[in-house]
């Protein structure tokens, strides 16, 4: 017999044969109680006897912590309304798994069910719903404030009956729904790529719906990827005609221009770049000083005087935040008239810019620096690849201008001490191998081809994280308000990883390492075979720097203050830091302070991964693509990466990246061990480590989820020594369940059947979205078959037992004739 009086008794009798407290009244009684209560607590107050009922009550709580009504922290639920709320935006990975980026806070994580609602980069409201057994914190959109994806490039499918495109990652989730009417009007075929506009947005319940734009049957996949991936993570792609009207509006420097301005036109100033870079944003020039050390110019474009506050040019870049640099193709964060006009320091012209005008004892050590707003002309145009032949003794590869080479002759010159310098106060430089594209005419990758940095590259490198480094001392004497680039220490649990690691190496790491902690390992390394993987765990337990109002100082950098300066044609916060410079200089109220700059910093974090995200995204795509010719070939590669499910191989020739699963490793039970990072097969003792050299076959490649499989064919190397020919025996290679879209269904729980076909909901209304299952990785290792190992196993233990009683039984034997 119940004891309580449910405001909904008669709708829960209809539904159920023995009703439980309805969620009305199950919120009505915490609210009541004061006090959050357990499962056991209501089961308790509402005298609920039966079993199937105390589950039936389970379910229950467990959805309405799901659906944002129940706040869960252990064991206790109070009400959800009582947590605040905050503003974040939502990132999705490639595996689909969702956060919710809160500033200043730790992620949410965000349950399939709160996805269906949002695109990657959306902006929503949110409040925590729970703590998982991990510590992890899960959420609730209460609202969707901004959605960031406007159009999507996806191929045509059909299911049912019902046409859709099917997006891919980050908004794999996110089928957008066609009619066929339309199908049909703009003549597209099934397979064929369309770009539709977003018609209505998707909720929990339905799918989101458009309309076609656009037909790109006939380009080809390489052609549409970058516009795919610009839609699909709401890249801002066309200027307004505002922004290109104001633009084009601006004239060549005039008198007016110049005035107040310090005038460099005379000084040798030059731009060195990349042969393909079509921006310049710095150039410089150095001196020797009559009193000895030196004096370096670092003139970078002035940008603030075009983009300026309230106009449509200022509030597009801040939307953009960053330019995007994608695989033969940028993304500007300026208009053309600007990026490569007006505020591009060409060669030959009058060009305005803010200086950092920096004096250097002999030894390289700053004594002083001014900042001022200035107009120059570039006396050349010079390439890394120009400059690095000049500095090897190659005289006719720079321009004759005496004035010219003896700046740059300067410039090498100091750059020899600050190299020394960079390695006093202990900068990390990691052993990396950096990659370069070549392309056919349809945009498909020719060639992966590696990168080498020549002392031109790091002397401009130098250059400018002089004027960086500068700018922050500047700001932080003269307490002007801008934004720092920071990058915090390790976390302690990252830390411990390393140590555990650098242990094994033979090297002692401290709990509160050091910059020089950090070095010391990479110089220790950095001639092994195995150092790029080494250097990986480095720099895999570095945080992510970000840009923030309060000064933490750059770990990497092994700086105490540091921020960017010196690219405001593409990054935003520099333009903001210019903008602050001149303020104090004028004496004029600063542009952002207080919580204005906090948010900047947080929206300017977010483009940069945002951007970073996409351009990855791209490359993924391409090297997969281009691994689409090799399906069958052989290539021997290098463990770069190790995890329980299996290992991260990157091929020499092609230094491309891909996965041996661990199933695919041979006749035996592996066991990922983290402190040595290596997966050792429990019956025969074989190991594989990062470093190891292995031949593997393309096996397989995913263009969707930008993955590519590896058949392990031979192991070849282990710390350095040649593994016996024979060695692995390697399992059949796993086959890949392929994932067919379906309709969403209604707001109850997804049910999938056996064989994968739709089943009803529970109110038998509508199909819910059919997924055929997928099978899960071990977190801990994988059989090939299961007897087989266990077998191993057993013959193993046993060997080690008949060794035991031989060694004791000679003891013993010795014992007696002693």
């Amino acid at each position: 017999m119940k004891n309580w009086v449910d405001p909904e008794a008669k709708a829960e009798a209809e539904r159920y044969e023995n009703p439980i407290p309805s969620r009305k009244l199950i919120l009505e009684t915490i609210e009541q109680r004061e006090t959050a209560l357990s499962h056991a607590d209501l089961v308790e107050h509402f005298e609920i006897a039966d079993q199937k009922s105390i589950d039936a009550l389970s379910h229950r709580l467990i959805a309405m912590v799901r659906d944002g009504q129940l706040m869960k922290d252990g064991f206790k639920f109070q009400l959800a309304e009582e947590q605040p709320t905050h503003e974040a935006t939502v990132y999705i990975n490639s595996k689909g798994l969702g956060t919710a980026n809160i500033s200043g806070q730790d992620d949410l994580l965000l349950p399939e069910r709160e996805l269906r609602q949002v695109f990657n980069g959306d902006r929503v409201k949110v409040r925590q719903t729970s703590v998982d057994r991990k510590g992890k914190a899960w959420g609730f959109i209460t609202e969707v404030l901004q959605h960031r994806v406007k159009e999507i490039i996806g191929k045509v499918s059909i299911y049912d009956g019902e046409y859709f495109i099917q997006p891919a990652n980050p908004n794999a989730h996110q089928p957008i729904t066609l009619e066929k009417e339309l199908i049909e009007h703009a003549k597209v075929k099934v397979g064929d790529s369309i770009r539709v506009a977003i018609d209505t947005y998707p909720t929990k319940d339905e799918f989101a719906t458009g309309h076609i734009v656009q037909s790109m049957a006939d380009k080809a996949d390489t052609e549409i990827i970058i516009p795919q991936t610009i839609l699909e993570f709401g890249l801002p792609y066309e200027f307004p005609e505002a922004v290109i009207k104001e633009a084009e509006s601006f004239k060549e420097p005039s008198d007016q221009d110049r005035k107040g301005r310090i005038d460099l036109r005379d000084l040798p100033l030059v731009t060195i770049d990349g042969e393909d870079a079509r921006d310049f944003d710095d150039a410089v020039y150095a001196e020797k000083r009559a009193g000895g050390g030196y004096r370096v110019v670092v003139a970078i474009a002035d940008v603030s005087h075009y983009v300026r506050v309230g106009k449509p040019l200022d509030d597009e870049a801040q939307e953009r935040g960053t330019s995007v640099y994608f695989p033969h193709f940028v993304l500007p964060m300026l208009p053309e008239a600007l990026s490569n006009g007006l505020c591009s320091l060409n060669p030959n012209v009058d060009r305005l810019c803010m200086v950092c005008d920096l004096k250097l004892s002999r030894a390289g050590r700053v004594t002083g620096y001014e900042f001022y707003p200035s107009v120059m002309h570039s006396k050349a145009r010079l390439t890394y690849t120009q400059v690095a032949q000049y500095f090897d003794g190659d005289s006719k590869a720079v321009t004759e201008d005496r004035d010219v080479r003896k700046s740059l002759n300067t410039l090498f010159q100091l750059y020899q001490v600050l190299k020394g310098l960079r390695a006093e106060r202990h900068a990390m430089e990691f052993e990396t191998v950096e990659t370069y594209m070549t392309f056919d005419e349809l945009g498909g990758i020719k060639e992966i081809l590696p990168r080498s940095r020549n002392e031109a590259h790091k002397l401009i490198e130098e250059c400018m994280l002089l004027a960086n480094v500068a700018a922050a001392d500047y700001a932080l004497k003269n307490e002007i308000p801008m934004l720092y680039r920071v990058h915090e220490p390790p976390e302690f649990s990252r830390i411990q990883k390393v140590r555990d690691f650098v242990k094994l190496l033979g090297m002692n790491f401290p709990e509160q390492p050091t910059q020089a902690d950090y070095q010391a390992v990479i110089e220790a390394t950095k001639d092994r075979i195995d150092a790029p993987s080494i250097h990986a765990v480095l720099l895999r337990s570095m945080m992510q720097a970000y840009y923030g109002p309060d000064n933490a100082g750059h770990f990497g950098l092994a700086y105490e203050a540091y921020t960017h300066f010196t690219s405001p044609i593409r990054r935003y916060p520099d333009l903001l830091l210019h903008r602050a410079i001149k303020a104090h200089l004028q004496k004029k109220p600063f542009p952002l302070s207080g919580q204005s700059l906090s948010d900047a910093g947080e929206h300017f974090s977010a483009t940069e991964r945002r951007a970073d995200e996409a351009s990855r995204s791209v490359t993924a795509w391409l090297k997969c693509h281009y691994m689409q010719q090799h399906l069958g070939e052989e290539f021997t590669g290098t463990i770069s990466a190790v995890a329980e499910f299996g290992l991260f191989v990157t091929l020499k020739d092609l230094y491309v990246d891909g996965m041996v699963h661990v199933s695919q490793l041979g006749d035996d039970f592996f066991v990922f061990d983290q402190p040595s990072q290596s997966l050792i097969g429990k019956g025969h003792g074989q190991t594989f480590s990062l470093g190891d050299e292995v031949k593997v076959k393309v096996a397989g490649v995913n263009l969707e989820e930008r993955k590519i499989d590896f058949e392990l064919l031979q192991q070849l190397t282990h710390g350095g020594r040649a593994v016996r020919s024979r060695a692995p025996r390697v399992a059949k290679p796993a086959q890949r369940a392929d994932a067919r879209p379906a309709p969403r269904g209604d707001a109850k729980e997804e049910v999938f059947s056996e064989q994968g076909k739709a089943t009803v909901s529970e109110d038998g209304e509508r199909p819910i979205r059919k997924k055929k299952p997928k099978s899960k990785p071990s977190s801990y290792g994988a059989k090939s078959d299961k007897k087989s190992a266990a077998k191993s196993e057993a013959k193993a233990k046993d060997k080690v037992k008949k060794k035991a009683k031989a060694k004791k039984k000679k003891a013993n034997a010795k014992a007696k004739t002693e």
